[in-house]
């Protein structure tokens, strides 16, 4: 299985909305991306410099799953959205044994 981690840190501007926008999206995908095993979505309530505002975590039977995800029209529409309103992403792919 493979897993893939999304954090993203949202811009200032209407950032609240934004977070909701963005969660909602991501969520949405459970039911339009096949290759799609399981996802969650989680708000940072955590008050440091370090934190990132939202998470994504999402799981793949394989990497051909997870760049078909990649690639899927429904999972750019989202990417499009998302690199509007953020500021900036870190992502961290991993196969779990």
């Amino acid at each position: 299985m493979v897993v893939h981690i999304v954090m993203f840190r949202f811009k200032n501007e209407s950032r609240e909305r934004n977070i909701e926008i963005v969660s909602e999206m991501l969520n949405g995908l459970a039911t339009k991306v096949p290759t799609l095993n399981s996802i969650e979505v989680g708000r940072n309530f955590t008050d440091s410099e370090r934190a990132m505002d939202l998470s994504l975590i999402s799981t793949f039977d394989d990497r051909d799953a997870l760049k078909a995800y990649a690639t899927h029209p429904e999972h750019l529409k989202v990417l499009e959205h998302i690199r509007r309103v953020t500021l900036e992403s870190k992502v961290v792919d991993y196969v779990k044994e």
